[in-house]
C-alpha cells in the first residue's frame, strides 16, 4: 500500500503528517515553511509512494469556511496545477490546534516544548490525518 499525507496548512508554517505504508498509524513528519511546501512534496513524492493528500479545511462553527480558508484554497489550487493526478481530500480542522495541545499535555510534553508552534502544527496535521483514517474505517468517505 501507499502512504497518505496529512497537511495542516498555515500562512507561515505547514504541519505535515504521514501514515505508515499499511495506513495503520498517522504520525507527525515535519513542519515546513509555507513557501516551501510544494517543493517538499515534490521531493517526498519522488522518494515515497503516496496515494492521497488530506488537507485540513478551516471552518467556522456555523460550518461556513473561515477567513483563513482562502489561503488553503490557494494552496489547493497550486497542488492541482503541480500534482494534477494526486487525489486530495479535505477534513474539517476545527479545534485541531486545541486537541493537539491537549494531546501533548496528556502525553507529558514539557510546557517549553508545547510552546513550539512547529510542534503544534505537526501534531495538528497528525490529528487531521488520523481523523480522515477513522472516517474511512467508520464508513464515512471524503
Amino acid at each position: 500500500m501507499a502512504r497518505i499525507i496529512g497537511i495542516d496548512y498555515g500562512r507561515k508554517r505547514v504541519g505535515v503528517a504521514v501514515t505508515d505504508p499499511l495506513q495503520i498509524v498517522a504520525q507527525g513528519l515535519t513542519t515546513v515553511h509555507a513557501s516551501e511546501i510544494i517543493n517538499f512534496l515534490k521531493e517526498y513524492f519522488a522518494k515515497e509512494t503516496v496515494e492521497r493528500v488530506v488537507v485540513g479545511y478551516p471552518r467556522q462553527m456555523n460550518n461556513n469556511p473561515s477567513e483563513s480558508a482562502r489561503f488553503v484554497e490557494e494552496f489547493l489550487n497550486r497542488m492541482k496545477k503541480v500534482f494534477p493526478t494526486m487525489p486530495v481530500s479535505l477534513v474539517d480542522e476545527r479545534f485541531t490546534s486545541k486537541i493537539a495541545m491537549k494531546s501533548m499535555i496528556d502525553g507529558g510534553v514539557k510546557k517549553k516544548d508545547r510552546m513550539n508552534k512547529e510542534m503544534v502544527d505537526m501534531v495538528s496535521a497528525s490529528i487531521i490525518l488520523q481523523s480522515y483514517m477513522e472516517s474511512l474505517s467508520s464508513g464515512k468517505y471524503f
